[in-house]
């Protein structure tokens, strides 16, 4: 049967349009930390990345392969709602990176914060056991910079163990996995 009520030329665009919509509304439908409300132990950064932790870790790419591990050693200290992370990364490889985390607890559950090799600042929700954290990371690939975005999800298991899984992309496209165990020394 042929649509008569749009031109023949306009008909690919009018399904491109209707897919592009779909796929927006696709991607508006996942969780949100408000859905994590009522779990327990309640999460709250500032108590938890406080002091000595250890995180272990992999990167998989979009196929699921595994293409890194590494550890993480980190020290936290607050001061009212102002909170700073040491992280240091030793991967499999031999590689080292530091990162430092300047942090800020905000009302209502909302995290802030920088990094010298973050884009911007980061922003952060909480409720309950999860916080949604989202930044933009300069990451060095191969001499070259790039500029990834990183959806993280952390989920406090009890008082000591954390669980964190992150996705990065590049321009809407999933480039891979990052997934983390913390566990408070």
């Amino acid at each position: 049967m042929t649509d008569v009520s749009t031109p023949a030329p306009w008909r690919p665009l009018r399904r491109s349009t209707l897919l592009a919509g779909l796929a927006l509304l696709a991607g508006c439908a996942g969780p949100q930390p408000t859905d994590y409300a009522q779990e327990t132990p309640r999460l709250d950064l500032a108590q938890y990345f406080n002091g000595r932790l250890v995180a272990h870790g992999l990167f998989t790419d979009r196929s699921g392969r595994v293409v890194k591990r590494f550890t993480v050693d980190m020290v936290g200290r607050w001061q009212g709602d102002e909170g700073v992370l040491e992280e240091d990364f030793r991967y499999s490889d031999g590689h080292t990176e530091r990162r430092v985390w300047h942090l800020r607890k905000g009302p209502d559950g909302r995290y802030s914060g920088r990094a010298a090799d973050v884009v911007g600042e980061a922003q952060g929700d909480a409720a309950g056991n999860a916080l949604r954290w989202r930044y933009t990371l300069a990451l060095n690939v191969d001499g070259r910079t790039w500029e990834v975005q990183f959806d993280d999800w952390m989920f406090l298991m009890d008082d000591r163990v954390m669980l964190n899984k992150a996705v990065m992309s590049k321009w809407g496209i999933r480039l891979g996995e990052v997934t983390l165990a913390f566990h408070k020394l």
